[in-house]
C-alpha cells in the first residue's frame, strides 16, 4: 500500500476537479479534468467506455492524477498509478454520486449512462509539495 502524504490527504477528500494524464496509442500523453472520488486506497473516476482515456487504458493501464489546492496553487499531490479495475455503471449510479459530490445535489444520470465504467485507479507512488 502506498501511504499518500497525511498533510495532503485533505486535497483527496474536497470536490476538487483534477487533471488525469494517460498514455495514447501513439504515445503521447493525453491530461483531462476529471471528478474523483478516493474510495479505501483507490481513486475511483466515472467515464465511458467509447472514449479515448478508456481506449488510453486499455492499450497502457499507466495512470497519473494532480490535484491541486485551488486556494494555494504552489500546494498539490501528484499519485501516480494504474488502472486495476473497470467495472460497469449502465445506470450512471456513480456518475450521479460525484455530481453531488460536486454540488450538483439534482444530479441526473447522463444521457450516455448505458457505456458508464468506473475506472479505478490503484496507487503506486503519492508524493506533493506544500
Amino acid at each position: 500500500m502506498t501511504v499518500i502524504p497525511a498533510h495532503l490527504e485533505y486535497l483527496l477528500e474536497q470536490p476538487i476537479y483534477a487533471a488525469l494524464g494517460t498514455i495514447r496509442p501513439d504515445n503521447t500523453v493525453q491530461v483531462n479534468p476529471m471528478w474523483f472520488e478516493r474510495i479505501g486506497d483507490e481513486i475511483h473516476f466515472t467515464h465511458t467506455n467509447k472514449r479515448g482515456k478508456y481506449r488510453n487504458l486499455q492499450h497502457n493501464p499507466s495512470m497519473s492524477l494532480a490535484v491541486i489546492d485551488p486556494a494555494d496553487p504552489l500546494t498539490y499531490l501528484e499519485l501516480r498509478g494504474h488502472l486495476s479495475e473497470v467495472i460497469d455503471d449502465p445506470s450512471g449510479a456513480f456518475y450521479v454520486r460525484l455530481g453531488q459530490r460536486y454540488g450538483n445535489a439534482a444530479q441526473q444520470p447522463p444521457a450516455d449512462r448505458a457505456d458508464r465504467v468506473i475506472l479505478v485507479m490503484s496507487i503506486d507512488k503519492a508524493l506533493g509539495h506544500n
